[in-house]
């Protein structure tokens, strides 16, 4: 039985998508939040639970399913980064579902516009929230226009977990709901003074107040079932709303974050999201009058969430993502509708459009993923991290009881160590206010304005070599004890000798 062609082009566009996301997806090192993240779900792998913290910004699904993932393939970046790649990949999937509204021709410029997105690839292929977030903003849109065009209750339940999965992903869900409903305040006074194309009227609704009240306690039922800690911490229950006063005045304030206004637009989105702006061209062209009153609704929605995200001071460039996908179906609307009245223009400038995001997306995920000269490589770790890394794994692979060295990391900001170290247990971490009673270890990592007196107190040889966890940091510098790591420097001289007669050291 064959395959309607129809469905082979959707299929390849999810197939782009997934090559593009899960093709050498180890190959960088873990982010700073991608630690952080990692070592949160060691946390739950210890204490059974996940304590919600509302000074965190985050909710508890992402830690469950980076739980779920880790217990069941094992600790390993590619394993963290699955699940955001899954979601990202869905939500080329949920895009694609949309030809029941928009007409398969625009569903699938929108769905191959956000395969090839720079920004939806390179953070897809981050273990952090954004991606999620983005599938269930995705899904709350489809679950809206589904109960407005259908009416059916596989609708509202779609609306329903899109938003559950909203609230348990990321506060800025918050922002999100606002524009969503401000949305059709804002379509209804676009109609009075220049009216939509004419439309079916609403559908009549043909679910019950039993799926309703179903689909509330199952939306209510999960946020406090994680919020909770999976029932074992009620107290952090009270994070719901406790979370607002830190994130405003983090918003507000911005804790070095702080961006100008049109930060979305530039660097961003000139420099790599072309089929946005195209897509925002296209909310232009949508305040004319008999234009299809759908798509007007979803660039208000868009515009709107681009304005509330320029406002906040604090931004990362991450959350781009959760502004570019409405955009995108935009932009297959537009292509479409410019097909209409010259379709080889309409060819040249998909063709075009696409050919920049894929040759931007090949230069940042696969040659540039740790240059932080460019501007989506934020708080990146670099590849110096595997000058310690590399070796503790090489003495472990040699003898399993490596895996209990001792380590001292002496350095400020130390994630995403603690993670990827996370299979030795003698490791300890030492901010400016501590130190480790014995400084000598198998290894130690030493910020610069710390060297000279931890070197006077050492009494070990040792390699040595400069490390730098990320370009905004200091070089920090490694000590790896000859004892330990003279299989892995065969013929290496120490770099690092303590002088026992006179107590001075000398080396570098």
């Amino acid at each position: 039985m064959s395959i309607p062609k129809s469905r082979w082009n959707g299929a390849w566009i999810i197939l782009l998508a997934a090559v593009l996301r899960l093709v050498l997806l180890g190959m960088k090192p873990p982010h700073f939040d991608e630690g952080v993240n990692g070592w949160f779900v060691d946390q739950i792998t210890k204490t059974g639970r996940f304590h919600y913290d509302p000074t965190n910004y985050h909710g508890p699904l992402h830690f469950y399913l980076l739980f779920l993932f880790q217990t069941l393939l094992g600790r390993s970046i590619w394993v963290l980064r699955l699940p955001a790649v899954l979601a990202s990949i869905g939500t080329v999937w949920l895009v694609l579902k949309f030809d029941r509204f928009l007409g398969s021709r625009v569903s699938k410029v929108a769905a191959l516009a956000l395969a090839l997105s720079p920004g939806a690839v390179f953070y897809g292929r981050y273990a952090i929230h954004e991606s999620e977030l983005v599938l269930f903003l995705v899904l709350t849109l489809f679950g809206m226009i589904g109960l407005w065009r259908e009416g059916t209750v596989k609708y509202l339940w779609a609306l329903t977990l899109g938003l559950t999965g909203m609230v348990l992903t990321k506060e800025t869900y918050i922002i999100h709901l606002g524009c969503f409903i401000l949305a059709a305040g804002c379509l209804w006074l676009l109609e009075k003074v220049s009216p939509s194309a004419e439309a079916a009227p609403a559908a009549r609704q043909s679910w019950r107040r039993r799926d309703l009240l179903l689909c509330v306690v199952a939306g209510i039922g999960l946020i406090v079932f994680f919020y909770s800690g999976t029932f074992l911490d009620f107290k952090s229950l009270h994070g719901l709303y406790q979370c607002y006063a830190a994130w405003f005045q983090t918003g507000k304030e911005g804790h070095g974050h702080e961006k100008p206004f049109y930060y979305w637009f530039h660097p961003l989105m000139l420099r790599y999201e072309w089929t946005a702006l195209a897509g925002i061209i296209t909310a232009g062209y949508l305040l004319l009058p008999r234009q299809d009153r759908l798509m007007r609704y979803v660039a208000i929605y868009g515009c709107g969430a681009i304005a509330g995200y320029s406002i906040v001071h604090y931004k990362t460039p991450w959350c781009i993502i959760s502004l570019l996908w409405p955009f995108s179906l935009l932009f297959g609307y537009g292509i479409v509708q410019l097909s209409g009245k010259y379709p080889r223009t309409a060819t040249s400038f998909l063709l075009s459009l696409l050919a920049v995001s894929g040759g931007w997306t090949i230069w940042l995920n696969f040659l540039h993923c740790v240059d932080e000269g460019e501007p989506y490589v934020y708080v990146q770790t670099l590849n110096d991290v595997y000058k310690l890394v590399t070796p503790l794994e090489e003495i472990a692979r040699q003898n399993p009881a490596n895996r209990h060295v001792t380590g001292h990391v002496m350095v400020s900001s130390y994630h995403p160590l603690p993670w990827m170290l996370g299979d030795f247990t003698g490791i300890g971490y030492y901010d400016q206010e501590r130190t480790p009673d014995d400084l000598d270890g198998d290894f130690l990592l030493v910020e610069p304005d710390r060297v000279d007196d931890v070197e006077k107190a050492l009494q070990k040889d040792y390699f040595t070599t400069p490390l730098q966890i990320r370009g905004s940091q200091d070089v920090s510098k490694l000590y790896l004890s000859v004892e330990k790591f003279r299989s892995v420097f065969p013929g290496r001289t120490p770099e690092f000798v303590p002088d026992h007669s006179t107590g001075e050291p000398e080396g570098e």
